[in-house]
């Protein structure tokens, strides 16, 4: 979460609709009676422990301005490890000029798994601009975020947005690759989430019952089926249940679990057996 500085920087910009060059530049700038009370009201909602990201309705994520809503879990950046975990895993596979495999005139296809806002599909058909992604949230208010999100970027005709539980309704061996942040934490854990994140953000992005993996334990054997061979499920974990995600992929190849940058387990990845 940002400290208590950024949160009454964003909450500036937020009102004045100015970046932070501009409040840096020009800290002679006053407030019009209009604009203090704006900030006044910003400065006691997220007293009140509403996210600064909720307020503004905007978050940053792989570059780009994303659209939040408490419909949507708010994007971080231990989520970019999964981006760059896919596409190390996706470059030794693709013809990156022609976005097809080597083995396969056909596009290379990904499914984002509970999308949320959008913001993995977001930063793949950014950086795979040939890439075919299919993304799926059970939540249509959720599904409405990412859409939005996805025209903004002019991305809309480059993901397919489904409603969908995990990957229901797909072909067996339609995808390349399957990637997701789901729900990861367990409800046993629940006293040591943040309090903004237990009150404000939607519980079922967050909590996957008592252990913290009944979601992920859904979506591998779901992910098996709708992979070709060889290829690649990567998902964002914690550390608490990286264990069993270890024994729920012991039949995958080339399992990985790579740490964010505070050095907990944080993505995992595996090669579905050809």
């Amino acid at each position: 979460m940002p400290s208590p500085r950024m949160n009454a920087e964003l909450l500036l910009m937020f009102t004045i609709g100015r970046d932070r060059a501009f409040l840096y530049g020009h800290p002679e700038q006053e407030l019009t009676a209009e604009e203090s009370a704006r900030y006044e009201a910003a400065l006691a909602q997220r007293s009140s422990g509403i996210p600064a990201q909720y307020i503004t309705g905007h978050q940053e994520f792989w570059g780009m301005d994303l659209i939040v809503s408490p419909a949507v879990l708010i994007p971080r950046p231990e989520t970019e490890h999964v981006v760059e975990t896919v596409l190390d895993r996706v470059e030794p596979a693709l013809s990156l000029s022609k976005g097809r495999t080597f083995l396969s005139d056909q596009p290379f296809k990904i499914a984002d798994v509970g999308t949320g806002s959008g913001c993995i599909a977001l930063a793949l058909a950014k950086e795979l601009p040939e890439a075919e992604i299919h993304a799926t949230d059970i939540s249509s208010a959720a599904l409405e975020i990412a859409r939005a999100n996805a025209a903004r970027h002019q991305f809309a005709n480059r993901i397919e947005f489904r409603e969908a539980d995990l990957l229901a309704g797909f072909e067996p061996e339609s995808f390349d690759l399957v990637v997701s942040n789901p729900p990861y934490v367990g409800e046993s854990e629940e006293d040591t989430v943040q309090l903004e994140v237990r009150k404000f953000e939607p519980r079922n992005a967050v909590f996957a019952g008592h252990p913290g993996s009944e979601v992920i334990e859904r979506l591998i054997p779901q992910a098996q089926n709708v992979l070709k061979p060889g290829g690649w499920l990567v998902m964002e974990i914690s550390g608490t249940i990286a264990e069993r995600i270890r024994e729920l992929l012991k039949e995958w190849k080339g399992v990985q679990i790579t740490k964010d940058l505070q050095g907990i387990e944080r993505v995992a990845s595996a090669q579905r057996p050809a």
